[in-house]
């Protein structure tokens, strides 16, 4: 595994661009185009640069979500998150969703301990998702996240969250694929989407595997990305280049300075 430090972040919102052409419509050509003239990022993609600036600027996670979402409010926010923040964020509402899931990204990168990790996933889902499972969703995905760019195997990674969180990772994709449908909730797309890494051998081979599972595609696909940006040591220059033509100028200058800050 490389390290190309100039990719933070790019995975998930590589992911979820990618992934954005396949909400609700199941794709089963495993040889789809990546990226076309709409592929466009969503709020998965805004709220993950919402928790990167609260890192890079300390600021409340709350805050900084608050403040980007009603900056891009066209994103694709679930109706609860849109009740949440038309009243600006004052009380979470108990999700168990994946949207915790899908924007923790850069506590994986941004922290230097295991349980730092975890106590920081856990501080940006809560402020919406503070369910246990909408916590447990973050929390895997930043932990996995930490491991993979500290050096652990897949089967290290494997066995620390199945040991941690008590997901079932021994499904292969075969195996899931045929019964399962669309899924917003964390136990229903976070396992998955970490199988989507597991079996694949480059970053958009988990990107693919994530879509071709026909469930919430573009969460899914930031999910499985930004884990495997971080296993194999970051995404291809043409990914890098599409998220960049693709994204606004204050977007894409919050992925510039983190990844000058946490290289």
């Amino acid at each position: 595994m490389k390290d190309n430090k100039s990719t933070r972040l790019f995975g998930a919102i590589a992911g979820d661009m990618i992934g954005f052409r396949f909400e609700h419509k199941i794709c089963k050509d495993p040889r789809f185009i990546l990226f076309k003239k709409g592929s466009t990022f969503t709020d998965d993609t805004v709220l993950t640069l919402a928790v990167a600036d609260a890192i890079l600027h300390q600021r409340d996670y709350r805050e900084a979500i608050v403040e980007y979402a009603k900056r891009y409010p066209k994103a694709g926010y679930g109706s609860y998150f849109r009740h949440w923040l038309a009243n600006d964020g004052v009380e979470p509402y108990h999700s168990m969703g994946n949207g915790s899931a899908m924007r923790v990204s850069a506590v994986g990168w941004a922290f230097n301990s295991a349980d730092q990790v975890l106590l920081e996933a856990r501080r940006s889902a809560e402020v919406t998702h503070n369910h246990p499972e909408g916590i447990k969703g973050a929390q895997s995905v930043a932990l996995a996240i930490y491991l993979a760019r500290t050096g652990a195997t897949k089967q290290e990674i494997r066995q620390e969250i199945e040991a941690r969180f008590g997901y079932n990772l021994n499904r292969t994709l075969d195996e899931i694929r045929p019964s399962y449908r669309w899924d917003s909730t964390s136990p229903g797309s976070v396992p998955e989407s970490f199988t989507a890494f597991f079996e694949s051998n480059d970053f958009e081979s988990a990107v693919r595997n994530a879509v071709l599972l026909g469930g919430d595609a573009d969460t899914m696909a930031a999910i499985a990305g930004s884990i495997a940006e971080a296993y194999y040591g970051g995404v291809p220059e043409e990914f890098a280049q599409e998220v960049q033509r693709r994204l606004p100028p204050d977007l894409w200058a919050v992925v510039e300075e983190f990844g000058k800050k946490f290289s």
